[in-house]
């Protein structure tokens, strides 16, 4: 059966007369989660950055090809890419309480990420905002619409990034180290959050993390990026065959061997289905 590519990434990237990426190649299928993992300095953030068009913002260049849908989204002057993103790739940033706009109102924010894309009246907007909010276990009353990123938890504000970014029901969503800010027990929530909308929706997912294990938890397969290139691509599943030697060190750093969090990971699922069978 002939494979439906949603994103095919080929592109290098550079600031100045440093090269930061090299040939970076991946792809994404529709409904596919693949992380992409690597230590700091790697080149994770120039990829996102790369990505969503915003790498000339930060005084860098990029080369090559990102293809969604078949258009090669690097061709495209500003005003064709902000038609694009948010609508048809949608980026969940890290450090939520700085990534919010502290002024404005959690219902503001919305507000503007919808007429950024949709020009449906306020009904529509309100059923659609209460859908994505009740998706991701925020309340819909008007007295926390009305609060301030300052009146919200950490793990509230990262639940507000979540459901801005699938307001508009993107094809594919980046999430930029969306737990790194968070305790461990909401960084559990978050990624469970994550699985089950990117299931329940198709939704593609870029997950940008140093964090193997929910990596595991999240996605389907693995990508290692070292020193701008990616060394090594495999299957969540089969990360226990990995062979490169970054591969070997970031599986080597996790808590446990990596089959026992393999093998924990599958009864998860296991149960998972059971409930819901």
């Amino acid at each position: 059966m002939k494979r439906h590519l949603l994103l095919k990434v080929d592109l290098q990237a550079r600031y100045g007369d440093r090269a930061v990426l090299k040939d970076v190649r991946f792809e994404l299928e529709p409904g596919e989660a693949l992380a992409l993992v690597g230590t700091s300095g790697a080149g994770k953030s120039t990829i996102v950055l790369s990505l969503l068009g915003l790498l000339p913002w930060r005084g860098g260049t990029v080369k090559g090809e990102v293809l969604l849908d078949g258009l090669n989204l690097l061709t495209l002057k500003e005003r064709e890419w902000r038609k694009r993103r948010g609508y048809r790739i949608a980026l969940i940033p890290q450090s939520p309480m700085s990534a919010l706009n502290p002024p404005l109102s959690l219902l503001t924010h919305f507000a503007h990420a919808w007429k950024a894309h949709n020009k449906g009246g306020q009904s529509v907007f309100k059923e659609r905002l209460n859908t994505v909010l009740t998706e991701v276990q925020l309340p819909i009353d008007p007295e926390f619409l009305a609060r301030r990123p300052s009146q919200i938890s950490v793990g509230q504000a990262q639940r507000v990034l979540i459901a801005l970014a699938l307001l508009h029901r993107p094809a594919i969503i980046i999430a930029d180290e969306p737990t790194s800010a968070l305790d461990p027990v909401t960084q559990n929530q978050i990624v469970e959050l994550l699985r089950h909308l990117t299931r329940l929706h198709g939704t593609a997912l870029l997950y940008i993390s140093h964090d193997l294990v929910s990596v595991v938890q999240l996605c389907d397969r693995m990508a290692v990026l070292d020193a701008g290139e990616i060394v090594e691509t495999l299957a969540v599943k089969d990360l226990g065959l990995a062979r490169h030697p970054m591969t070997r060190a970031l599986l080597g750093a996790l808590p446990v061997p990596v089959d026992v969090l393999l093998e924990c990971q599958r009864q998860s699922g296991v149960k998972e289905f059971s409930k819901s069978a």
